[in-house]
């Protein structure tokens, strides 16, 4: 019982002395005001959006974009990896193309999904796919790597067919890594959608952020802030789970 609760006080800790430090930057006048208004200021903030009707229809809006995103690009992704993988041959000449992507800004192509697309949520969907879809992608092809050969050897010497193959095989020992990718395929995904968000849209959480930034209301902008890292947790936290309920298939 001990063992569970130590990362969470460990957490709490850090957030305590976090918002001391914030505390003791605004409130001994270290930092102007205006630029870190006080926790008490931005927790105040925080209450009244959480309150507001149009704060949870901006959530929701750019909640249904990333799920959106995901839908695409998670089992496109997924499908493309695993085919790639498939063969040692497009594995290698592949991987250098795929990884390309990876190490660069997505921020970057958002004027061409604008140009592509126009302003609105197909945009904001199209971009958040994109900042998906490679990660997902190299991920499958790793989580192919997973499998072992005794394992696929054995299916072979029963008589397994390619589908009993990847279903008895493949898929059991794939999932957890490909869980992995999927909770950061959301992570990416909710990043990606904010960007687009707060760069070329109507509406959604990323463009009030923008907003408050734009209009130097510094309070609102915290507790915006506070509320996207709270949904980003629980996102991680949900596929974390269904993560470690998936280590229990690994064949």
């Amino acid at each position: 019982m001990i063992q569970r609760l130590a990362p969470l006080l460990v957490q709490l800790t850090a957030f305590a002395a976090l918002v001391a430090v914030w505390w003791g930057l605004s409130a001994g006048g270290i930092v102007d005001p205006f630029l870190l208004p006080p926790p008490w200021q931005v927790a105040q903030t925080l209450v009244g959006l959480v309150g507001r009707s149009d704060t949870w229809n901006d959530l929701g809006q750019t909640l249904s974009a990333v799920l959106a995103s995901a839908a695409i690009a998670v089992p496109a992704g997924a499908l493309i990896g695993f085919a790639s993988a498939a063969s040692p041959y497009w594995k290698e000449v592949l991987k250098p193309i795929l990884y390309f992507p990876l190490s660069i800004p997505k921020s970057i192509f958002l004027p061409l999904f604008i140009l592509a697309f126009g302003i609105g949520p197909t945009e904001t969907i199209a971009f958040g796919t994109f900042s998906i879809l490679f990660l997902m992608v190299v991920t499958a092809m790793a989580a192919v790597e997973a499998v072992t050969d005794d394992h696929r050897r054995v299916a072979h010497s029963y008589g397994a067919t390619f589908r009993q193959t990847v279903r008895y095989v493949y898929l059991p020992s794939m999932m957890p890594v490909l869980l992995e990718g999927v909770r950061l395929s959301f992570i990416f995904g909710f990043t990606g959608v904010l960007v687009a968000e707060m760069y070329a849209s109507r509406g959604g959480i990323g463009r009030s952020l923008a907003s408050w930034g734009e209009s130097f209301q510094v309070d609102m902008l915290l507790a915006g802030v506070i509320i996207v890292g709270v949904v980003a947790i629980a996102i991680n936290e949900i596929v974390r789970f269904a993560e470690r309920r998936a280590e229990r298939w690994r064949v």
